[in-house]
């Protein structure tokens, strides 16, 4: 299944639809470090 249609080529900004934050790499961090505390209070303090 070809088509003939033409490839439009976009930059990387364009690609993206704006700015990317770098807010999102500290939410991730911030929740791993509080799901490995949970972790470590459910299962080394609970038995």
């Amino acid at each position: 299944m070809s088509t003939n249609e033409p490839t439009e080529h976009v930059t990387t900004t364009e690609a993206r639809g704006g700015a990317t934050p770098h807010m999102t790499r500290y939410v991730l961090g911030v929740g791993l470090v509080l799901v490995v505390i949970i972790f470590l209070l459910l299962f080394g303090l609970g038995g």
